[in-house]
């Protein structure tokens, strides 16, 4: 959010989500770690005191959100309207402020995003380091979400996602790309963006394997949505292939049922 123009994504986000008849959802944060100086100022974006610039991110989604659920956000011109009126963004798609995800890198950020009344989605770090292992200390980080979206009093059930980095090996070519990733399936603990962060562990291994892991996983258990991390640089055969062995001899045991509407990358969790 650092770099955007609220009023502006809320256009076009509505306008895609019209596009799309209503199937549109979307992840927002305030950013990856800052790789330039203040770099939001080269957009012409001022007044943060932060040099990661988080101090302008949220008041810039509270408008995003304003926006999107249609809220009046400007006076009309009362030569063309006459005086009082005032102004929504358009195109405005009723509905779409339920279908945004807040990225959350720790519990107190989890929490905003449940009084907020967004949904929530956690990746595959969290910016805190308490000893507890990464998918214990993410259960906690999606229960105090919901406790957060209750105190609120929202009225609609809240959805949750996390991330994990999976690769079912089930053939030999799966185990020459992705075998030496099994020794990097611990946990790491280390510092971004100035925080000791945890960093969850890759999901290496054949499908039954996977499916065991998994289902110990208690953040995946206590989510309702599991998002795959892939990695892009290895390129969309690559990437097909991944997700394909992961729909086909994982996700089922898991609970996932197919869509119909087409290919996916979050497996609802039954």
């Amino acid at each position: 959010m650092r770099y955007e123009n609220p009023l502006y994504l809320a256009e076009e986000l509505g306008a895609l989500d019209l596009l799309s008849d209503q199937r549109l959802a979307i992840g927002i944060s305030r950013g990856s770690p800052e790789p330039a100086l203040r770099g939001w100022e080269a957009f012409g974006y001022t007044g943060s005191e932060d040099p990661r610039g988080a101090d302008i991110a949220r008041p810039k989604f509270d408008q995003l959100m304003a926006a999107v659920r249609g809220e009046t956000m400007v006076e009309a011109d009362p030569a063309q309207h006459g005086r009082g009126m005032r102004l929504r963004v358009e195109p405005h798609s009723p509905g779409l402020d339920e279908r945004i995800w807040w990225g959350a890198g720790s519990r107190e950020t989890a929490e905003w995003a449940g009084r907020e009344g967004v949904n929530l989605m956690s990746s595959t770090l969290l910016t805190e380091a308490t000893g507890a292992a990464f998918a214990d200390l993410q259960a906690e980080q999606l229960q105090q979400y919901r406790e957060a979206w209750k105190a609120a009093g929202h009225s609609r059930t809240p959805r949750t996602s996390v991330s994990r980095s999976i690769f079912p090996i089930v053939t030999a070519e799966d185990q020459a790309l992705y075998g030496q990733l099994q020794r990097e399936g611990q946990d790491q603990i280390g510092i971004i963006d100035g925080f000791r962060s945890t960093f969850g562990k890759s999901y290496v291994g054949e499908p039954d394997r996977l499916v065991e892991q998994l289902k110990a996983d208690a953040a995946v258990m206590e989510s309702d949505t599991l998002m795959l991390t892939i990695p892009a640089q290895m390129g969309p055969e690559l990437n097909l292939n991944l997700l394909g062995s992961f729909a086909e001899h994982v996700a089922p045991e898991l609970g996932w049922e197919p869509n119909a509407q087409g290919p996916v990358t979050g497996y609802p969790i039954g």
